[in-house]
């Protein structure tokens, strides 16, 4: 184990080694420094454990030295050393943080004394830290459900990288739920204090993701009307997860690269760039070797985003997370919708789910629970409820009833839309109108639970098909 680092800062030389040398044999290591400028950059260099100063000092004087080491990190304690004259000077030393203040002349004994204090503290305090870190990751990675082999080892990935301040590059299929990882990262990370901030580079075309990623000025393009800021500036002192980051237009990535190597951002328009502290995570469906291998993806930009990947598996893959997520998603309905009646998913049922293959993964599997909610009639969803999955279904094409669509559940409208015969847009119909008016006619929440677009919905208004 590393000895602790005391740093001794004191105008004359001969007080300062005579300390040292006394700290040494206390089996400390000891960094000796003459004035205030001189130890300040002592402790830039390696960042001490407890700092020692004089207060009077020409130059830099001992309560510069506590507000410089305070920047550099307000957890390493500080005690000063006075003469019995400047006990005034000693209290505002206390007032900006010093740990103690000693009265010239002390006893070598008193000083061992409170540098073991000071040590004892500050060992108290990280491992106080070091605690609320793990914390703080274990309940991050509590959104990441599933009891599998496959996700207790992301789980372990994301604490782990969590800790460092590096480019993480997260890869899976699309619905996997990449951006829940990113979030995950970003809370169980030292910066969870700060912002989480992120972009989906396939949303927006390359001219509008450039002015979004980076920011620009007044006027400098037709319609900047007013400035932005930029995600960029926006993540400062905290995470920007680029979403999808493949499809990246080619010169956006050049950019990128550059605000990766010395982080500064240059908002469109601007004439100088602005400091930023962020981190980036970045995340995508796509095998970007093969990208850059065709000259679609920058070969230097990849390498400086993939320091840490985490690879999260399709959910075919972990098909012992299936019911657990289920459940969840369950709870999580029940929530937003309290006056459904379904409380329950039968074992039967959640047996049957973990066989699928969900090609959507994680998000197709919300979206039937949401579905689930929303049309049965009852307690407890069961096999019977499975074909909803493929909802609406395929029937017999006849002439539609002439009664008007009913308006109990679906399971009854699936049954008796079979044996009377109804078209398949007659039965569309009336599973879209049962879904909307469950909604509240919400359409964005019904849109969800039918996998369709939400303009889909208005042209069904209109008297159009799902299809049309």
């Amino acid at each position: 184990m590393d000895r602790p680092l005391v740093l001794v800062i004191d105008d004359h030389e001969e007080m300062a080694r005579l300390m040292a040398d006394q700290l040494g044999d206390l089996g400390l290591a000891v960094r000796v420094a003459t004035g205030g400028a001189q130890a300040l950059d002592l402790a830039r260099q390696a960042l001490p454990d407890l700092v020692l100063t004089d207060l009077r000092m020409p130059g830099l004087d001992g309560l510069d030295v506590i507000d410089g080491i305070r920047a550099l990190d307000p957890t390493v304690p500080v005690i000063v050393m006075t003469a019995f004259g400047a006990v005034d000077s000693a209290v505002e030393a206390m007032r900006r943080g010093a740990f103690h203040y000693l009265a010239k002349p002390f006893r070598m004994e008193e000083l061992a004394l409170q540098v073991e204090r000071a040590l004892g503290d500050r060992r108290l305090r990280q491992e106080n830290a070091d605690l609320r870190r793990l914390a703080g990751a274990r309940a991050a990675t509590a959104s990441l459900i599933g009891p599998s082999v496959a996700m207790e080892s992301v789980r372990a990935r994301i604490e782990r990288v969590a800790r460092v301040d590096l480019p993480v590059l997260i890869r899976g299929e699309s619905g996997s739920g990449k951006e829940l990882v990113a979030r995950a990262i970003h809370d169980a990370s030292p910066r969870a204090g700060g912002p989480f901030v992120a972009v989906n580079c396939t949303a927006l075309p390359a001219s509008l993701l450039e002015s979004e990623l980076f920011g620009h000025g007044r006027g400098a393009f037709t319609g900047a009307s007013s400035p932005r800021r930029g995600l960029f500036l926006e993540a400062d002192g905290g995470t920007l997860l680029l979403d999808e980051i493949g499809d990246m237009p080619a010169d956006l990535q050049s950019r990128l690269l550059r605000v990766l190597e010395d982080g500064m951002v240059r908002p469109v328009g601007a004439d100088r760039p602005r400091k930023v502290d962020v981190r980036v995570l970045a995340a995508t469906h796509q095998p970007l070797e093969a990208r850059v291998a065709e000259g679609r993806f920058r070969g230097d930009l990849f390498y400086r985003l993939d320091v840490v990947p985490v690879l999260l598996p399709p959910l075919r893959e972990r098909q012992a997370d299936v019911p657990a997520l289920a459940s969840h998603f369950l709870e999580e309905a029940r929530r937003s919708w309290p006056e459904l009646p379904v409380r329950r998913l039968s074992p039967a049922l959640l047996s049957a789910l973990a066989r699928r293959p969900w090609p959507g993964n994680v998000r197709e599997l919300r979206n039937f629970v949401q579905r689930l909610v929303v049309l049965v009639d009852g307690p407890q969803a069961d096999l019977t409820h499975l074909a909803l999955l493929d909802a609406p279904p395929t029937v017999p094409t006849t002439a539609p009833p002439s009664h008007p669509a009913p308006s109990t559940a679906p399971p009854g409208l699936l049954s008796r839309g079979a044996e009377e015969g109804w078209t398949l847009r007659a039965l569309e119909h009336a599973y879209i109108e049962q879904v909307m008016r469950r909604c509240g006619g919400n359409k964005s929440q019904a849109a969800r639970i039918l996998d369709v677009n939400p303009s889909t919905l208005y042209r069904w208004e209109r008297g159009g098909s799902r299809r049309d």
